[in-house]
């Protein structure tokens, strides 16, 4: 998608002197961390490089004790330049969450439906091993007999493909749970003797995301203007036998791994290898966008999060989804749990996005 970066200041941020991003300095902290013990995040197509960052990253360090002074750190670190999309006139935002799942460790005639660690014939897929036909945006796939092929998809695995390799990590007591599980990417599972553990995303079959609550609306089933999470799960539940065949026309089928709850107050570590920070972290298009760059976000028209009042917040690029493909477009992590979900499910708003380039980089972008 083309677009192209306009200049602004901070002035023109709708709602910035309202905001405190002070726990967006914590998380730059946690991505310093990761980039000196572990490796620096890949750069995106824009250009903003781990290098570039550094000075932001490091400066994340010194003591900030309030909103002011958290203010006062990205205006001297970052210039911030709104994207501009060509084809749309703004940006487009939505929510997602971890969820809260009850599961039992071993199936019974309640609990029999289950989240699957990745398998061991799943390989990954790039130009050196892709063979020719495959479409490009498959990063998986399926080796068997020393070739590598398409992997079996949901319908197929749903259906058994998998069933006796030991793979399963838990069961959940409904099938649309796990569906939306893979949608949000980790969840918090709550075995019968309250003890919890979390699974995050570990790989996927490789197929392209297709929105069930989409079909509904072009098949006329859900009205697009209400269309929710709750109106989707509520859809599903009045037609049980249709169950199936909606959940099947997404073929991506998500596989995870398992991960204590270390802390309560922060979501799951992601795509960025470090723990989200519930409000303040944003899933972006990777292949655009660099982990680690701030990114403030504004809606007019988004008022449910900050009690009424629209939506102005500075967040911190720190996973990535299927769905969110664009320059600007993003997913906001609003947290664990039920009360989290709520707040998610019903996010799908227009918005503008402001990305916040290394002020030692953003001579590169001001004629961009």
């Amino acid at each position: 998608m083309a677009f192209h970066l306009e200049p602004v200041s901070f002035a023109e941020l709708s709602g910035w002197q309202a905001d405190d991003p002070t726990p967006v300095i914590t998380a730059l902290r946690r991505c310093h961390r990761h980039v000196v013990i572990a490796k620096p995040y890949k750069t995106g197509s824009l250009g903003i490089s781990v290098t570039d960052l550094l000075p932001a990253f490091e400066a994340s360090g010194s003591g900030v004790s309030d909103a002011a002074g958290a203010r006062a750190f990205f205006e001297e670190q970052f210039v911030p330049f709104r994207i501009r999309p060509d084809e749309t006139r703004t940006g487009f935002v939505t929510a997602f969450y971890e969820p809260e799942i009850e599961v039992r460790a071993e199936p019974d005639e309640v609990f029999h439906f289950p989240f699957y660690r990745r398998p061991a014939d799943l390989v990954e897929i790039d130009d050196a091993n892709r063979p020719g036909g495959m479409d490009p945006y498959f990063a998986f796939g399926r080796l068997r007999d020393g070739a590598v092929e398409e992997y079996p998809d949901r319908k197929a695995i749903e259906r058994g493909f998998l069933a006796g390799r030991g793979l399963e990590i838990a069961y959940a007591r409904s099938k649309v749970d796990v569906f939306f599980v893979h949608v949000q990417g980790a969840a918090r599972l709550v075995y019968a003797d309250g003890s919890r553990r979390r699974i995050t995303y570990a790989a996927k079959t490789g197929h392209r995301f297709s929105a069930i609550g989409k079909l509904l609306i072009d098949r006329g089933e859900i009205d697009a203007t209400t269309v929710s999470m709750a109106t989707i799960r509520n859809w599903l539940a009045a037609h049980p036998e249709r169950v199936d065949e909606v959940l099947w026309h997404n073929r991506s089928f998500i596989f995870f791994r398992e991960a204590p709850v270390e802390k309560e107050d922060l979501g799951p570590v992601a795509a960025a290898k470090v723990p989200l920070e519930p409000g303040r972290s944003l899933a972006v298009d990777r292949l655009i966008h660099t982990f680690g760059v701030p990114f403030y976000v504004a809606s007019a028209t988004l008022t449910h999060l900050d009690a009424g009042r629209p939506f102005g917040r500075l967040m911190l690029a720190l996973d990535t989804g299927s769905a969110i493909v664009g320059p600007a477009r993003g997913d906001i992590f609003t947290g664990s749990g039920d009360e989290a979900g709520n707040l998610a499910g019903s996010v799908r708003n227009e918005a503008d996005f402001f990305i916040f380039v290394p002020r030692a980089a953003a001579s590169r972008y001001r004629h961009g």
